[in-house]
């Protein structure tokens, strides 16, 4: 082998080394007998370097993978003789390989099971059992094949075949069915032949070592818990195994492999009446061995394994409930219930345990248990003290601890908040069994924690408030009217809100309880439509230092996004506030030049809520349209103003940094203005609110950004933003404006700017059709020069970002095509001149055969079947019948047979569906 690039394989090696080991890899896997200077480098031990070892193996797995069918009889042999003379080198060395190189021993070994065991290798695992016999070293590589074998027959996550990238294609679809079914054959030839016998093997193996070598006990412990899923259960689920297995139990080391050993076995499909006997047998046995006694118990790691398998003895017995009362067996169905309802107060304790991982694990169980009580037609006391125990588990078990860190949350703290969700899903279902008992125990909690706030600890008032934002979900309601219908419902949860924004625990010191207090708030905004006179202290809230003005920024970020909501929902409520509240956000709607080196209370994204928000008070008011367009120019004039200074600073700025500054402020400053339009609806125009003045206003003070020539990519995302914005709101008074934005827009322009332009010149088109179609024509040809300038750039082979601009560029093209010819306006097409319009039609020909993107192929046959239906009549253009024949039907026809043309892919479908299409549309016309 090449010394030098095997020296590349080292991790440690530099780039040049690496680049030539990986060359190297490249050239082996091409080569044809490369691989057996790799099979006799293993089977003589040539190598010490762990990394060529990993390399040979290799070598051999891709030989076997791709090429084994080339191979010679002779050749096939020698590579079973390598691995079996390799196992038996391992008994010899004196130390043990590296857990890498076993593992991908073990692979290559499991690939040859699966390519050989059928035809030429009938005896593999007897082979394997007779040179490891009951040597360890042995033994830990005979388990990691069976390992490898299991995972390659039966492991789903696996996506075994050379065609993963294409996974919902055709191909992959047969070629899954086929090893599905050559699996299927693997298995059944296993079980008749050779099961049996390493089944005997696990017991002796477990037997041998389950006192001396706790690694070993595991592994086996393991492969039993892999194979039980699909060998015959009574090979393992019988005295002796269950009985060593129940011994393995009580042994520390070995007691967590036990359990999922125990869980697989509990998890096998079987008859219904089985699972009952052999899951109550199991249960027995574990209880007389005092393993039920959770709280003597102190490794919370084994408790998490036993949680795991109580829940699934749990589910597997309500799965058999389920089954039984299905076929109708009654008796049998009554005596599992019996038997859950018997594992109720083990699977209580596990779901109160204070470590979550235990509790998280029975949460399964609970669940299901919730829903058999819920498909009963009465609860018996017993089972209502059930419910209300696991009500009670949960409020306990949604509270935060000590340890939590609100400001920095990592991975713990995710962790909980996906806890909490599970838990979320359990307090749903107890709203469905018993939604009257969910009630009274939250309105119990909600008012005991209230009434002593101050001396309460925060994490249970948190979660008493959490409670009661929950029960909005947990109690669900059509539009959110939660204080009509139902008496008992609404005078229980009017009596809570009452609480809430009266209690003052809008004022305790501690974030989570802030955020929660504004959640539910804003959850019930309908309770201020039944009790108005709480608005005031409620807004008050949102206004002062307990939610906009907060010390945490995280707070203040959450509040202001509230905040809009909450003035959106109460609408006309709000008429008598609306000055009082614009006076008080006056100072947070202030744009923060970026000289002044103050830290502003919101960020550029809080405060687009705030602008919003003032947007909606002024438009929802019930003011005259003179007043609203003098409260609207009190908003957006400070903008303005600033917007000129800026700019004036921003093309006399030098550094670079500096010109970024001033361009982020400027766009934030258009984007307020922007943002304020989103107050305006169909019922309220920004013409009936007399404010169209204010906004045209705007419109002249931000266009002259688009010709600076400083940051400009910055600064006409934003300006384009705004008059997107504006074409729907100002509707034809924009008009006037687009022809010199367009025109600054295009000059110097790159391949993403162009991207972001023609959508604003699509909403044109499709909104004003006609009214605009002689500024089409005039800036048709402007803007196609400047699509295909950029488009006909170099760029560099492998550039694929450049590539992918130009991609979307082209869609973005062929999509103005689309609604220019959509729109009813092919003269503006067809008025360009008789070389320009076929240079036009001839781009759409090559886009919809020459390049391999569905979508656009798509859009252009879209075009072509539009522009047949205009222009293919009698009194079409000239030459328009020669252009279909000679080049629109050929495309037709073309298109499909292009290799990339790919049926399998969805997009493609579509394109073939536009081509048929063209093609009928040109019968009918022709």
């Amino acid at each position: 082998m090449d010394e030098q690039a095997l020296l590349g394989l080292n991790p440690n090696a530099d780039a040049d080394f690496r680049q030539r080991a990986l060359a190297y890899f490249e050239q082996l896997k091409i080569s044809q007998d490369a691989w057996q200077v790799c099979a006799e480098a293993l089977a003589q031990s040539m190598y010490s370097d762990d990394h060529i070892k990993f390399f040979c193996f290799q070598v051999l797995e891709h030989q076997i993978k791709f090429k084994y069918s080339e191979l010679t009889e002779v050749q096939q042999q020698l590579i079973r003789e390598t691995l079996v003379t390799w196992l038996q080198a391992q008994m010899l060395n004196p130390q043990p390989e590296k857990t890498f190189i076993r593992n991908k021993a073990a692979q290559v070994f499991a690939l040859l099971f699966v390519t050989e065991y059928l035809t030429k290798w009938p005896k593999f695992f007897f082979d394997i059992l007779s040179v490891v016999d009951l040597n360890p070293r042995g033994v830990d590589m005979y388990l990691r094949i069976l390992m490898a074998v299991d995972a390659e027959l039966v492991d789903r996550d696996v996506v075994h075949t050379s065609e993963a990238s294409c996974y919902f294609s055709l191909t992959f679809y047969f070629t899954f069915h086929k090893e599905a079914r050559r699996n299927t054959l693997l298995k059944d030839t296993m079980r008749e032949q050779c099961i049996p016998s390493l089944v005997e093997s696990w017991y002796q193996i477990l037997q041998n070592y389950q006192y001396n070598n706790s690694e070993l006990t595991c592994q086996c412990l393991e492969v039993v818990g892999a194979y039980v899923s699909w060998i015959d259960l009574s090979l393992i689920a019988n005295e002796r195994f269950i009985n060593m297995l129940l011994g393995h139990m009580s042994v520390e080391v070995l007691r967590e492999e036990a359990c999922d050993c125990l869980f697989e076995i509990v998890n096998k499909g079987m008859d219904p009446n089985d699972k009952t006997k052999l899951v109550e047998s199991l249960c027995q046995v574990l209880q007389s061995a005092g393993l039920f006694s959770i709280d003597q118990e102190e490794d919370v790691d084994f408790l998490a394994r036993f949680s795991k398998l109580v829940n699934g003895m749990g589910q597997a017995l309500i799965a058999s409930w389920t089954k039984l009362i299905k076929s109708g067996d009654m008796k049998s169905a009554q005596d599992t219930l019996q038997a859950i309802e018997a594992k109720v107060a083990l699977m209580l304790q596990l779901l109160i345990h204070e470590d979550d991982d235990i509790s998280s694990n029975i949460i399964g169980f609970c669940y299901d248990y919730l829903h058999i009580l819920k498909q009963l037609s009465a609860l018996s006391d017993q089972q209502k003290a059930n419910v209300e125990a696991i009500m009670l588990a949960v409020m306990k078990k949604l509270t935060y601890d000590e340890e939590y860190n609100f400001e920095n949350e990592g991975e713990d703290e995710a962790m909980f908040v996906e806890y909490r969700k599970q838990l979320k899903l359990l307090l749903d279902r107890l709203a469905q069994v018993s939604p009257e008992l969910l009630l009274a125990s939250v309105r119990r909690v909600f008012n005991t924690t209230l009434q002593n706030w101050q001396t309460t600890r925060f994490m249970e008032v948190e979660v008493a408030i959490r409670l009661l934002y929950m029960l909005a979900e947990a109690l669900p309601v059509s539009h959110g009217a939660h204080f009509s219908g139902d008496v008992t419902k609404a005078t229980a949860l009017q009596d809570m809100m009452r609480t809430l924004v009266t209690s003052g625990v809008s004022a305790y010191q501690h974030t989570s309880v802030t955020l929660e207090f504004f959640e539910t708030v804003v959850r019930y905004e309908k309770f201020f439509a039944v009790e108005p006179q709480h608005i005031p202290s409620v807004l008050m809230a949102f206004l002062d230092h307990r939610g906009l003005r907060h010390t945490s920024p995280k707070v203040r970020s959450r509040t202001a996004y509230l905040f809009s909501r909450f003035v959106k929902s109460l609408n006309k409520q709000m008429n008598p506030f609306i000055e009082d509240v614009l006076n008080r956000i006056q100072d947070l709607l202030e744009l923060s030049p970026p000289e002044n080196g103050y830290q502003a209370l919101l960020s550029s994204d809080d405060q687009l809520f705030i602008y919003e928000t003032a947007g909606v008070l002024i438009v929802n008011s019930e003011y005259s349209a003179e007043r609203k367009q003098v409260l609207m120019r009190n908003l957006l004039t400070p903008l303005m103003d600033k917007f000129k200074v800026l700019l004036e600073k921003l093309m006399m700025a030098q550094d670079e940094d500096r010109q970024m500054a001033l361009a982020d402020c400027l766009n934030h400053a258009v984007g307020f203005a922007s943002r304020t339009s989103k107050a305006f609806s169909n019922k309220q125009t920004v013409k009936q609110c007399g404010c169209s003045e204010v906004y045209l206003d705007c419109l002249q003070t931000f266009l002259p950004a688009l010709s600076c020539p400083l940051q400009k990519e910055v600064l006409r995302s934003g300006v384009r933003t705004f008059l997107h914005r504006m074409i729907i709101c100002l509707e034809e008074e924009v008009l006037p404006f687009i022809p010199s934005a367009s025109e600054h827009m295009l000059k110097d322009c790159e391949a993403k700017d162009l991207q972001e332009f023609i959508p604003l010149i699509n909403q044109i088109t499709a909104k004003f059709k006609t009214q605009v179609s002689p500024f089409l024509q005039q800036m048709f040809m402007p803007l196609l020069h400047a699509i295909f300038e950029v488009l006909l750039l170099p760029a560099e082979e492998n550039d694929q970002s450049a590539a992918l601009e130009k991609q979307m560029l082209r869609r973005s093209y062929f999509a103005f095509l689309q609604t220019v010819t959509g729109s009813g306006m092919s003269e503006v097409i067809a008025n360009q001149g008789a070389e320009n319009v076929e240079r036009v039609l001839f781009t759409v020909i090559q886009g919809a055969v020459d390049y391999p993107d569905p979508i656009a192929q798509k859009t252009c046959f879209i075009i072509l079947s539009k522009l047949v239906e205009l222009w293919g009549g009698k009194d079409g253009p000239v030459g328009f019948a020669d252009f279909v024949y000679k080049h629109i039907v050929p495309a037709c026809f073309l298109a499909p047979l292009k290799q990339t043309f790919d049926l399998a892919d969805a997009q493609t479908v579509l394109a073939l569906s536009e081509c048929a299409v063209t093609l009928k549309t040109i019968h009918l016309k022709r």
